[in-house]
């Protein structure tokens, strides 16, 4: 999403929550929906990919392979031919750059704080494919943290979205239904 589009994507989205007296659950994915980590995940993939000496790829390319968690998008990066064993070492060292890295461009998207911050009656959590720990830090170095009830990451469940592992445990978690429940992102992963 780019900043000018997200502006009027969380008025939007303010004016349906105020109409839904029945939500009880706002559950959000995180990149691409309220912060912009593209940049960061780019510079991140292709210090990985310098460090197996292979050929950077370009941005476009790369964020075509963002949304279904770190090992799929190293392991897209890196293509067919790499082995097990390549794939275990680019994810390691991939997953620390990003850890030491996660901050230099990533930021919140226009309009985001305020609209958390009127959206604050209601329940929220955030569900993404982003390892949780990594999320949480970067949810704190923003100041949105405290929006949220609970956090979860690709690495919370044996599963990752699109499976409905993530969302069916927080609606527990929340005591809501699905049709008490509003699904944020930015990609069908989000909502399958």
């Amino acid at each position: 999403m780019t900043a000018e589009k997200a502006r009027p994507y969380y008025n939007d989205l303010l004016m349906a929550a105020a109409n839904f007296s029945s939500v009880r659950a706002l559950i959000f994915d995180l990149d691409g929906t309220l912060i912009d980590s593209k940049l960061d995940l780019i510079r991140s993939v292709n210090a990985m990919l310098h460090e197996m000496g292979r050929e950077q790829l370009h941005e476009d390319t790369i964020s075509g392979y963002i949304g279904h968690g770190a090992p799929q998008l190293v392991g897209q990066a890196l293509g067919h031919g790499a082995t097990e064993a390549e794939r275990e070492r680019a994810l390691k060292f991939f997953l620390a750059y990003y850890e030491d890295h996660k901050m230099d461009s990533t930021c919140a998207y226009p309009g985001v704080p305020e609209a958390l911050e009127r959206l604050a009656a209601f329940p929220m959590a955030i569900l993404t494919n982003k390892p949780v720990r990594i999320s949480v830090r970067i949810l704190e170095a923003l100041g949105l943290a405290k929006y949220f009830r609970a956090v979860y990451g690709g690495n919370s469940f044996e599963t990752k979205k699109p499976d409905p592992l993530g969302a069916k445990t927080i609606l527990r978690e929340f005591g809501a239904a699905p049709a008490e429940a509003m699904l944020i992102g930015d990609s069908a992963v989000d909502v399958q």
